[in-house]
């Protein structure tokens, strides 16, 4: 089985790990950079090249693809599924994904717990959209944001108005949500792999902040899921068509709320807390999904190993 992991930097934790495990499982991997991919689109015809020389054979691509990157880097994992390249996120999931207010619509749409959210174009609607979200404190993202970046709180309701005006003269993108006090600066993330949540963590903001972002000075901890949330995460990572997600809620008073769905997750903060080999279960999912047997397999795993059945 021929395997490509479509990375920026082959020497980051989460890249290194997947690479480790397909290793050890015998199968030929190869780290591209998604902007050195460039393609060939004809009738019938679908070509890939990677610095002068052609990309033919892959089976399977794994997408670790960020977000400042999403368009382009969406196009060459398209040219692969073109090409007969099994993906388990593929590109239009990933943009659902992606797209906050698409996923918040889709995931609404299908019963799934959310923070309440609004969005708006118009300036002249802006205190209406305020009135339709209720009281502050609000949660003022960025649609296309990542690792907490573009997430603002927003405590009076003056603050909220000069916050929207800002970013609209920024012509940018964003959402307000509510914001839910009982869940006290922490969320939950839910590892989906195939069927089966393989790992979940809690991460708790530091003191003054309100984002757990990990890269933000966040803690976490396991945790043990409740039925509801493990049917939460396996429903919106379904919704999105992700088989691979990183899902994150927040326990609230009316149960699960879904705040995010993260196609490229991190796993460096979760098999440290956890132990848990998930990049074994990313790639022994892999190889059930695309029928392709195993080579070989090297050393095991010195990580606990969980895997979807």
């Amino acid at each position: 089985m021929k395997l490509a992991i479509l990375s920026r930097n082959a020497k980051l934790y989460s890249t290194q790990r997947l690479v480790q495990a397909a290793r050890e499982r015998g199968l030929t991997v190869r780290v591209l950079d998604p902007l050195r991919c460039y393609m060939k689109i004809a009738p019938g015809e679908f070509q890939l090249n990677y610095q002068g020389k052609s990309l033919k054979g892959f089976d399977v691509v794994i997408p670790r693809i960020g977000a400042s990157i999403t368009r382009y880097g969406t196009a060459v994992l398209r040219q692969f599924e073109m090409m007969g390249a099994y993906t388990p996120n593929c590109s239009d999931a990933i943009l659902r994904a992606r797209d906050k207010l698409r996923c918040h619509q889709l995931l609404a749409a299908q019963g799934i717990g959310l923070p309440t959210t609004v969005f708006g174009d118009n300036p002249d609607d802006t205190q209406d959209l305020l009135d339709l979200m209720g009281e502050p404190p609000h949660i003022i993202k960025l649609n296309e944001g990542s690792q907490g970046a573009g997430v603002i709180l927003a405590e009076q309701l003056s603050a909220s108005r000069s916050v929207i005006e800002a970013l609209r003269g920024l012509y940018a993108n964003f959402l307000v949500q509510e914001f839910i006090p009982e869940a006290k600066g922490a969320d939950i993330r839910c590892f989906v792999v195939g069927d089966k949540v393989v790992a979940a963590m809690k991460r708790q903001a530091p003191a003054g902040e309100f984002r757990s972002n990990l890269h933000r000075g966040g803690a976490a901890d396991r945790v043990e899921l409740t039925v509801a949330e493990q049917e939460t995460a396996l429903k919106a990572a379904a919704v999105m068509g992700l088989g691979v997600a990183g899902v994150d809620l927040l326990r609230s008073r009316k149960g699960p709320l879904v705040l995010e769905v993260n196609s490229s997750p991190g796993l460096e903060g979760i098999e440290g807390v956890t132990g848990i080999d998930i990049a074994g279960a990313i790639i022994e999912h892999l190889l059930r999904c695309a029928n392709i047997p195993a080579g070989k397999k090297g050393g095991k795993s010195k990580r606990k190993l969980l895997l979807s059945n």
